[in-house]
């Protein structure tokens, strides 16, 4: 039974990742996810899953093929996050949900600054 639940998940995790990037360009009215998959990126670092990478990462690289997106903006922006910004919220570890609020609000934050001075650039 254990076995059954973690293909059912896994494969749940698999198809969301390979169709939501193509939702995405179709219905424009839903959201991105940047901030929680940078956030999942960060917990695969911090705890060593690299299957929480591998999933983040294709789930960005599917993204910005999908959007026409400059690639690896988002990886990037997640991996700053987590260098400058990840490990100053070590004084939230007693509010269960203000680290992760607080890290996907920054990376979001991030990664729209760093595509808005893109946009500028280029």
């Amino acid at each position: 039974m254990d076995n059954l639940y973690r293909f059912v998940r896994f494969s749940f995790i698999c198809l969301f990742v390979l169709f939501y990037p193509m939702f995405i360009s179709i219905y424009v009215f839903l959201p991105l996810l940047i901030g929680i998959m940078g956030y999942l990126l960060m917990q695969g670092i911090e705890k060593g899953k690299i299957s929480y990478i591998f999933i983040s990462l294709f789930y960005f690289i599917n993204l910005e093929i999908n959007l026409s997106l400059p690639l690896s903006l988002t990886i990037f922006s997640s991996l700053l996050v987590y260098v400058l910004f990840y490990s100053h919220l070590r004084y939230f570890y007693k509010c269960k949900i203000c680290k992760p609020l607080f890290s996907i609000f920054i990376l979001n934050l991030v990664y729209l600054g760093f595509l808005l001075s893109h946009d500028f650039i280029f």
